[in-house]
C-alpha cells in the first residue's frame, strides 16, 4: 500500500467491472449513497479516489490511483494514464451506461493557490474534502474534493485532486446511469 501521495506523472484512471478490496488503498474519507435501485461508495484515497457503484448484480469500480499501485487486471474495462484530457463511455449488460471525462491541468502558481483556496472553502460547505499534509517542499498540502449528485436514474461524481509540488489539478466527472431498454451487452464505445 502506498503511504504518500504519488507524483502526478504516475497517476492512472481505471474502471473495473468488479469490486476491489479496500485494503488496496489508504482511505481518508468515505461516503455511501443509496438512491432508488443503486448504491455507491465514494472514497478519497492517497492518490485520488475510488467509486464503487452497484445496481442489481452489476458492480462498476472507478479508480484514480498510482500506476505503481498493485491493482488487478482481471475485469479491468478501461485504463488511461492521467495526461491531458480524455473521455470514454462504457455500455454494460442490462443497459447500464458509464461515462467519464478527466483533465490534468498544469497551472501557474498563483492560479493554483487561488483554486486551492476556493476548493477548500467550497469543500467546507458541501461535498467531501480531505486536506493532505505538506510534502515539505510547499507550505500547503494537497487537497481532494469530491461532489456527488444523486438522481433517481443516475449518479454524478465530480472529483478534484490538487498536486502542489507540480502546480497541477486533476479534474474528473463520472456519470453512472441506470438502464434504458434494449442494451444487452457490455462494451467500450
Amino acid at each position: 500500500m502506498l503511504t504518500a501521495r504519488p507524483k502526478i506523472a504516475e497517476l492512472v484512471f481505471q474502471l473495473y467491472g468488479r469490486p476491489l478490496h479496500p485494503e488496496l488503498f489508504q482511505i481518508y474519507g468515505t461516503r455511501v449513497v443509496e438512491r432508488g435501485d443503486y448504491r455507491a461508495q465514494i472514497q478519497i484515497t492517497s492518490a485520488g479516489h475510488v467509486v464503487t457503484w452497484r445496481y442489481g448484480g452489476l458492480t462498476l469500480t472507478e479508480v484514480c490511483a498510482s500506476a505503481r499501485q498493485p491493482l488487478p487486471e482481471r475485469r479491468r474495462l478501461i485504463s488511461y494514464g492521467l495526461k491531458g484530457s480524455r473521455q470514454d463511455r462504457v455500455e454494460c449488460r442490462g443497459g447500464v451506461v458509464y461515462q467519464m471525462n478527466f483533465q490534468l491541468e498544469p497551472v501557474a502558481p498563483e492560479v493554483f493557490w487561488t483554486f486551492q483556496q476556493e476548493l477548500a472553502a467550497d469543500g467546507e460547505r458541501r461535498g467531501m474534502l480531505h486536506r493532505f499534509d505538506s510534502s515539505g517542499r510547499m507550505a500547503l498540502g494537497a487537497l481532494s474534493y469530491i461532489n456527488v449528485e444523486t438522481r433517481s436514474r443516475h449518479l454524478l461524481v465530480q472529483a478534484f485532486h490538487t498536486f502542489p509540488d507540480d502546480c497541477a489539478i486533476v479534474k474528473s466527472q463520472s456519470l453512472f446511469e441506470l438502464p434504458r431498454a434494449g442494451v444487452p451487452s457490455c462494451r467500450t464505445a
